[in-house]
């Protein structure tokens, strides 16, 4: 098999699909698997190793993590034909997206797309509700000739089943147990941090609107005084409303910045409870870094998080947008530390569950599969310069 993959987000960009095509990558080297992968380049970026190719580009407006190639890509098509991919794996709808869908239309290829981003939840939050038709319309025509959808949760899939998407294939998400991990706990955590408190929560993920960082930040000061005095809130990660929050959040609030490797792995083992507002989610995969950490969850009832956390076994879930049921929810596990144990021993046995090896050996097959499936119609494959 030979693969090319297009993404409009890469490492050093930080977020679950650059984390994710990162790791797959890896996987495909250790199978076997020849691939080339087409992302775009940031300005200040170094050239990457094979089989990365970076693209010039500009950050997309609504999500400046993904990036929107600029014109020319003639040495795309280029090295496109030299390689002779057996398959395309669309990692994005947009620009490089787009591309890679002409690529496989004009040459008669197996295609693959995987779905990554609620941008119509995201259009709400930056006040453009009325894109959102545009925007699945636009989504139905991109997908409408691929051989398969590839889908990160069951709430994914049924979001695009309603929306009239056919060839859906669920492609879920993996953990490292081995760097997420309970015995990364450090007591120098909290010294570094100025914390003080007997008990640490944190959440990990972009600062950014469509988070719903505001209702975090809501039900932190909707906590009783008691509560208030006895939890600090540790807030990892940037975007674009770490400023205003910085200056206008509650004391028992601090905000580390971007964090990642071990030094990430260390913050999650060494708190206490992981809280993730978001309603966005196509996945979550903080939260299950964070369950790996042995972390107690508490998290929007939505998205990817529903399928990840078990009510009153691993964490609990409260209703979206409500930063009073939120609240309650931090205040009912602060007052019970041997639940709060059994719910980080049940998270972290869950994540065990969820290797990255058998998700991409999974994906692989899909692949495999897709292939063969166009092989049989007759006529995939066949290359035409």
């Amino acid at each position: 098999m030979r693969l090319a993959l297009f993404t409009d987000t890469y490492l050093p960009q930080t977020n679950g699909v650059s984390r994710t095509l990162h790791r797959l990558t890896g996987h495909l080297n250790r199978r076997g698997i020849e691939h080339l992968l087409f992302s775009p380049k940031s300005a200040s970026e170094e050239d990457c190793d094979d089989p990365v190719r970076k693209i010039s580009s500009i950050p997309f407006f609504l999500y400046p993590e993904c990036r929107l190639a600029l014109p020319g890509l003639s040495s795309i098509h280029n090295e496109l034909r030299a390689f002779r991919p057996d398959l395309l794996h669309l990692a994005t709808p947009f620009n490089l997206g787009l591309y890679g869908l002409r690529y496989a239309h004009k040459h008669n290829l197996p295609h693959v797309a995987s779905y990554h981003t609620h941008f119509d939840r995201y259009l709400r939050y930056y006040r453009m509700p009325s894109l959102i038709p545009l925007y699945w319309k636009y989504m139905k025509w991109f997908h409408r000739s691929c051989d398969a959808i590839l889908a990160p949760s069951r709430e994914t899939a049924g979001v695009l089943r309603t929306r009239g998407f056919t060839g859906l294939r669920l492609w879920s998400r993996g953990v490292d147990c081995g760097l997420y991990n309970p015995e990364k706990h450090s007591e120098n955590v909290r010294g570094r941090y100025g914390i003080q408190t007997p008990l640490m929560l944190i959440y990990v993920g972009r600062i950014a609107p469509e988070k719903d960082i505001a209702t975090l930040m809501a039900a932190m000061r909707l906590l009783p005084e008691s509560v208030a005095a006895a939890v600090h809130l540790l807030v990892v990660g940037d975007g674009p409303l770490l400023p205003e929050l910085r200056a206008s959040a509650p004391a028992n609030v601090t905000f580390a910045g971007s964090r990642h490797g071990d030094e990430l792995a260390e913050l999650y083992a060494s708190s206490d409870i992981f809280v993730f507002p978001s309603a966005t989610e196509t996945f979550g995969n903080v939260v299950l870094e964070a369950m790996a950490s042995g972390l107690p969850v508490i998290a929007a009832d939505a998205g990817g998080p529903r399928e990840l956390v078990v009510p009153g076994r691993s964490g609990t879930l409260f209703d979206p947008q409500q930063p009073a049921a939120m609240a309650e929810a931090i205040c009912r596990l602060a007052g019970q530390p041997e639940l709060r144990l059994a719910m980080g021993r049940e998270g972290r046995r869950l994540a065990l569950s969820l290797s990255w090896e058998t998700i991409f050996d999974g994906l692989i097959r899909d692949y495999e599969e897709v292939i063969e499936a166009r092989r049989v119609k007759g006529g995939a494959g066949i290359f035409t310069a």
